[in-house]
């Protein structure tokens, strides 16, 4: 490996972002068919918790993706030997920004009406 290239081009980079982006997608995929139980709505895992302890069903996401924030946080710290591949947890943490946004975008909307 010596004298070899190991920066990331450009060209690299969107490569890159391109896996992300598709294992997010087929990983939102399976998340709805194995926790939301219902096609016309994202949300209803989250909103069933929300229900059951009486917060709303952002936090209840948030509680989520912390856990997959901390797990990011401690592989920088050095704790490189985990449960999960530190590469799913920055899949994982994307997908439920992405859900937030979509409950914050549909929020809107909400109040709109």
């Amino acid at each position: 490996m010596a004298g070899r290239n190991t920066k990331v081009t450009y060209e690299g980079m969107k490569e890159t972002m391109d896996i992300v982006f598709k294992e997010c997608q087929e990983a939102r995929n399976a998340g709805q068919k194995e926790y939301a139980h219902d096609e016309n709505n994202a949300f209803a895992n989250f909103e069933r918790i929300a229900h059951d302890i009486d917060i709303d069903r952002e936090r209840i996401l948030w509680v989520y993706a912390m856990k997959h924030r901390d797990g990011i946080a401690s592989y920088l710290k050095g704790h490189k030997s985990q449960r999960e591949d530190v590469r799913g947890r920055i899949k994982d943490l994307i997908v439920y920004l992405c859900l937030l946004r979509g409950m914050i975008d549909e929020n809107e909307l909400s109040s709109k009406s």
